[in-house]
């Protein structure tokens, strides 16, 4: 009995030190420095894309007969790109030119009926004012004179009919104009040409194919505005603002940066990726880029002269503003309801409030410690 006593009051004194052991021998942790020209981005996932893009086609069906121009090629505007089979319109075309010609011979007509009614009424004016003298004189009858009247109010009709015949023409001839600029222009619809200067980046039909109006042909960029539209997390994008600069890397060439601007930032977040969209214009990107390719940025949004930025993972209950931190002060462990800003592309939060006096922030998350616990500073992670 007196040795089973003895065996318990060993395992006791045993299971104190080791609990001693385990609350009061210091712990090591790795604790968060301060530091210099602290340099805060925002990173983003994004493509290069093109601001002045075109997806052009014909406004009229009909056969393609011709393809001049294929993807990669670059085109001046006014440049022909595809042609329709135009032999149907311009048989249109011709007979609406010849319904003018018409038109212009049956207003020659007209004009000179007018002419010939014209004179018919001066020769009816100068008889009817014969007779109408030689009646007061009483050398002719009063029946004359009424026949003579009759004859100039007849020629005054006639002149009137002409006049109204010949306004009927050229209205008429306004008509034909009008239809032949229409089958010109329905003919010009027949032939595709580049509507800036472009590049052409892809070819969606082949010569003898059956295409409907408003089907694309060929997808046009302008090459001057190619820039790069990124995605940024709204938690960091209250950081943008135009003009900031940020380095792209382009998924072709990862290990070359080339510098970029922000000049525009969307005013619609996607509402299912709770992102933003901003664009950057790159000033000294390859010459040839293509359209679609991934590229990562980082924006520059600040740069404090001295900051103390706290890993994301070691914050616990981070709502974007507030969270708690374990720290180290006068050699203890305890915990702090701590306030933070700016993030940057490495994942960390600068701390701006709520940090005690002399006390160091815990770089890593800790599991199973109590506050009170003996620590003591080891390497920086």
């Amino acid at each position: 009995m007196r040795t089973i006593w003895i065996i318990a009051v060993v395992a006791a004194l045993s299971i104190g030190a080791g609990a001693m052991y385990l609350t009061e021998h210091p712990l090591t942790v790795a604790v968060v420095q301060p530091e210099t020209d602290v340099a805060l981005r925002i990173y983003g996932l994004g493509t290069v894309e093109a601001r002045v893009l075109a997806r052009v086609g014909f406004e009229s069906s009909g056969t393609l007969m011709s393809l001049t121009v294929d993807a990669g090629d670059r085109v001046a505007q006014g440049q022909a790109l595809a042609a329709l089979n135009q032999d149907e319109q311009e048989a249109r075309l011709a007979r609406a030119q010849a319904a003018v010609a018409a038109n212009a011979a049956n207003q020659a007509k007209a004009e000179a009926a007018v002419l010939r009614a014209t004179a018919i009424l001066a020769q009816r004016e100068a008889a009817n004012r014969r007779q109408a003298e030689l009646t007061r004189q009483e050398a002719a009858s009063i029946q004359r004179a009424e026949e003579a009247q009759r004859d100039e109010d007849v020629a005054r009709a006639d002149v009137k009919v002409a006049e109204a015949e010949l306004a009927v023409i050229r209205a008429q001839g306004q008509d034909a104009v009008a239809a032949l600029q229409l089958e010109q222009t329905l003919l010009d619809r027949h032939r595709l040409t580049a509507p800036f200067d472009a590049l052409v980046v892809t070819r969606l039909a082949e010569t003898g194919a059956v295409v409907r109006s408003g089907d694309p042909i060929f997808t046009l960029i302008d090459p001057d505005t190619i820039w790069i539209q990124a995605y940024i997390d709204e938690e960091r994008a209250g950081q943008l603002a135009l003009g900031q600069p940020g380095t792209i890397r382009l998924r072709s060439q990862p290990a070359s940066e080339f510098t970029g601007t922000i000049t525009r930032i969307g005013v619609e977040s996607d509402r299912v990726n709770e992102e933003r969209r901003v664009w950057l214009t790159c000033s000294d990107c390859p010459q040839q880029m293509f359209l679609g390719e991934q590229a990562e940025v980082r924006i520059l949004t600040a740069t404090r002269a001295t900051a103390l930025m706290v890993p994301e993972v070691a914050i616990i209950g981070f709502d974007g503003y507030r969270g708690t931190v374990w720290i180290v002060q006068d050699s203890r462990l305890s915990r702090a309801y701590l306030t933070f800003g700016a993030r940057d592309d490495r994942g960390r939060v600068e701390v701006t409030g709520g940090l005690p006096d002399a006390a160091q922030v815990v770089a890593v998350p800790l599991q199973g410690v109590d506050e009170g616990r003996l620590a003591r500073i080891g390497a920086a992670p």
